[in-house]
């Protein structure tokens, strides 16, 4: 338990952690390993429009979530960027995505200029299955992006979605990982679970994912893909946090599981939108006892290789 994060700061606004102080925090877990920095695959940074509808959404505690989520970094675009950069984060991406038809080009246009501003991030972009989707898949490849995020409950459509044939098929080819949200976690969807995203895998086996939240609410389902997909990954993003073992434990039981699968796991933690300060999903990724080699994997290495950082 983190000294940092308890019952208090789950209500009302936050103000964000002293940069300078959790840089130095989140400095000193990952130094001593010996690794150059650290990988986020799973940050967050939109039109500014719509990240403040999202924040929006999180005041309402959902209103679906039922329960408090303070957005600990509501800051400008500029100082979130330069906290990650203080924290030691050699590169971090631009999750974004659509919730409606004819949102995804525009996205991704957006993403694209974030990317050419800041070289560290990875250039990602994004999807919504409508009949234009294949084409401004294949644009935002060429263009260079290097991550796509699909999230499967704010979207609310099916993965297995007819009109996603053609994204799938591109994203598969081009060997372009998806970050994407399709655990039933922290809200369940119409097609959120294990069972759409297996079918996609059904179809195209060679497909990069990377499963958002650990696939909160089914881990053990979401382990299941990662060993039968050699190109199927977990990321990180809140899992082990006190404020999700809460509600959602990993389970006791799968921790060999996730030792076996280090090579599979990679960092993620939804900077900004997380009710916490960051180092405590450092702090927690640490206090599950997987050891040093565990952590340099996890931290830098697998995100290193699979992005050829």
């Amino acid at each position: 338990m983190c000294e940092h994060h308890g019952a208090a700061t789950l209500t009302g606004t936050v103000s964000p952690p002293d940069p300078a102080v959790e840089a130095a925090q989140v400095r000193a877990l990952w130094e001593p390993l010996g690794l150059p920095g650290i990988i986020d695959v799973h940050t967050h940074f939109m039109p500014t429009r719509v990240m403040d509808k999202v924040w929006n959404y999180f005041d309402a505690a959902g209103p679906k979530i039922g329960r408090p989520w303070p957005i600990t970094y509501r800051e400008a675009e500029d100082e979130r960027v330069e906290r990650l950069r203080s924290y030691g984060v050699l590169a971090f991406s631009s999750m974004l995505y659509p919730h409606k038809p004819e949102m995804g080009a525009w996205l991704n246009a957006w993403s694209a200029e974030f990317a050419s501003r800041h070289a560290d991030c990875l250039h990602t972009a994004t999807f919504f299955p409508e009949p234009t989707a294949g084409d401004y898949v294949r644009d935002a490849v060429d263009a260079g992006a290097r991550v796509f995020k699909s999230h499967i409950q704010v979207g609310e459509y099916d993965p297995r979605d007819p009109l996603l044939e053609p994204v799938w098929g591109v994203l598969s080819e081009a060997q372009v990982p998806t970050v994407i949200h399709c655990g039933s976690g922290p809200v369940a969807g119409e097609f959120t679970g294990p069972e759409p995203a297996a079918g996609v895998l059904e179809r195209f086996p060679d497909l990069p994912l990377i499963v958002a939240h650990m696939g909160m609410g089914e881990y053990s389902a979401f382990l299941d893909l990662a060993e039968r997909y050699e190109n199927v990954y977990l990321d990180t993003t809140m899992a082990f946090t006190d404020f999700v073992e809460e509600t959602m434990p990993f389970p006791e039981a799968e921790r060999g599981r996730l030792a076996d699968l280090g090579h599979k796991v990679l960092l993620g933690t939804d900077f900004p939108n997380i009710p916490y300060p960051y180092a405590h999903q450092l702090e927690a990724l640490a206090g599950l006892g997987m050891g040093d080699d565990w952590l340099r994997a996890v931290w830098h290495g697998n995100s290193a290789r699979l992005f050829g950082l």
